[in-house]
């Protein structure tokens, strides 16, 4: 799921007054390209500063001017998959003649709309196939020297979303960063696996085109970014919940070798993922449930009908593990030393599942009563839910609520990410952190009857720079967003006015007028009932 964002304030009459207003907000949950043609950009130094005209390898753009930041939308990386190329790796853009209009974003790609606190997570624009478009966010500030380079890859459960939804002009201005938003295909669209479109594939694999289409995107990073004042030799990919999932998923795979420096995993890393096989076997089922028994029906139907199947309660739209985009689990990767050997800065939230909870119970109109959260912790957990139970027992908690939003915490994020940031320390450098701040969300007044303190998603606007909140929410938004910025400067977090971050083990806790640091993560979080051996695994 990815998290809430703010728009830069520079910008137009679009703009609402509040940032609740302006936020479209969101929740949960290519390397193939043709090496034909692939060369450096234009030579050439980021426009004048009375023009926003930029030339990149496929023609040239034209953008809008900010007080603050500068902006170009609707960016081609790659060409429309449509028709024939759906389910195709992505290949390069055509070129263009002329200046292209580069001041209103690229659709989002398909999906379907999604009602959550902050709004349609899809951004503007209205969703189709044609959606293959990133943003390029500058300071308004020139520069005679290349600014690090930041590109975010939205999360979104891998089915919803846009890169659109979040305005990088506010964190290019305050970080000194160029900042890069995108689009990559989703749900059905971006991971259908199946074995006739193994057999098109000279690899003999399918699915993850959604993960090919993001490193298509950093390719043209890496090609084109000179040319609107961006370092491509210092790219850092960073993404929250899905995109920290991809994030992680580009640092072991192989096809992303060079395209990035440094790596940032928000809410993301170490998700298991299902086999090739198992994602053929479902996909031959989903063609099947549409009436077809090849590629080609498949890619006869109309893309609102395919939409529509996609909905299905036993379809999994997620990467698999082929052998080559994924070579491996990422915690067998990491194990093995088999990953890009760049800084990573990871980390959770304190509180990530008390949204899940929230939305599920609550905001459904049902909140989760005393009696109730055996049996949801029983439905979650099977036999093992008796050893759960005992160690989350209600009387730890405040409410059902926040003592069920614990157990998805531990399970599904803390853990997962503690792990990884312990694997790759022993490669890499390594940072950890966990956004604490328990009032984060009370901006939005949801009606639950429990207190949602830092839950999944909600760090995302301290670091882009939209927060308004009390002084010392802030003062930390300020040192994150330092924090991140010079960490894709330079691999260091660091932050002015800041405690030092030190590496792993040691977790940065993030919280407003208290940054500290634990040595106590993985045995705050019950690791060794989620991970057996995990505890102690951090302990050497």
């Amino acid at each position: 799921m990815p998290g809430p964002h703010t728009r830069n304030k520079a910008r137009t009459a679009r703009r609402s007054p509040s940032w609740r207003r302006r936020l479209r907000g969101v929740l949960a949950g290519a390397l193939l390209l043709s090496a034909t043609g692939l060369g450096a950009a234009p030579a050439g130094a980021a426009p004048a500063a009375d023009d926003t005209t930029v030339t990149t390898r496929y023609g040239q753009v034209r953008g809008t001017a900010g007080a603050r930041a500068d902006e170009y939308l609707g960016i081609p990386y790659a060409a429309p998959p449509v028709g024939g190329l759906r389910w195709k790796p992505p290949a390069a853009p055509a070129r263009w003649t002329g200046v292209r209009d580069a001041t209103a974003p690229g659709n989002p790609c398909m999906q379907t709309g999604s009602s959550t606190p902050w709004g349609d997570l899809a951004g503007p624009g209205t969703p189709g196939e044609d959606c293959l478009y990133l943003n390029v966010h500058t300071p308004a500030e020139r520069s005679l020297r290349d600014r690090p380079v930041m590109v975010w890859i939205h999360g979104g459960g891998f089915t919803i979303g846009s890169g659109t939804f979040y305005d990088g002009g506010e964190l290019a201005a305050r970080g000194d960063v160029v900042v890069v938003t995108l689009n990559y295909r989703l749900g059905a669209f971006g991971y259908l696996a199946h074995p006739g479109l193994a057999g098109e594939s000279p690899d003999g694999v399918s699915g993850n085109y959604g993960l090919l289409d993001q490193q298509a995107a950093l390719r043209w990073v890496r090609q084109n970014i000179g040319a609107f004042g961006g370092d491509a030799r210092n790219v850092t990919v960073f993404g929250e919940s899905a995109g920290g999932g991809s994030v992680c998923q580009h640092l072991v795979s192989p096809r992303a070798t060079g395209l990035f420096d440094r790596a940032i995993a928000q809410s993301g890393c170490g998700f298991p993922l299902p086999t090739q096989e198992s994602q053929q076997r479902n996909g031959v089922s989903w063609a099947g449930s549409l009436g077809c028994a090849d590629v080609a029906c498949l890619r006869g139907r109309p893309a609102a009908e395919l939409l529509a199947a996609s909905t299905s309660p036993t379809a999994r739209w997620v990467p698999n593990v082929d052998g080559r985009v994924v070579p491996l689990q990422i915690a067998d990767a990491l194990e093995s030393g088999r990953f890009h050997r760049v800084p990573v800065l990871q980390g959770t939230t304190a509180d990530e599942g008390r949204l899940t909870v929230a939305t599920t119970y609550d905001l459904a109109g049902r909140p989760l009563t005393a009696a109730g959260y055996p049996v949801a912790v029983r439905a979650l957990y099977g036999d093992r839910a008796d050893a759960v139970l005992a160690r989350y027992p209600l009387s730890a908690h405040g409410s059902p609520a926040e003592a069920l939003g614990a157990i998805l915490t531990d399970a599904q994020f803390a853990c997962l990410q503690s792990r990884s940031a312990r694997l790759m320390a022993g490669h890499t450098l390594s940072y950890q952190y966990e956004f604490a701040d328990r009032g984060a969300m009370d901006h939005l007044g949801l009606p639950v009857s429990f207190p949602l303190g830092a839950p999944h998603g909600s760090e995302i606007r301290y670091v882009f720079g939209g927060v308004s909140g009390t002084p010392a929410q802030n003062a930390l938004a300020a040192r994150m967003l330092g924090y991140w910025t010079a960490f894709a400067r330079t691999g260091v977090p660091y932050a002015a006015d800041a405690p030092r971050w030190n590496r792993y083990p040691k977790v940065q806790v993030l919280a407003p007028g208290a940054i500290t640091s634990s040595t106590t993560f993985p045995q705050d979080h019950r690791c060794d009932l989620w991970l057996p051996g995990e505890t102690a695994a951090a302990r050497r």
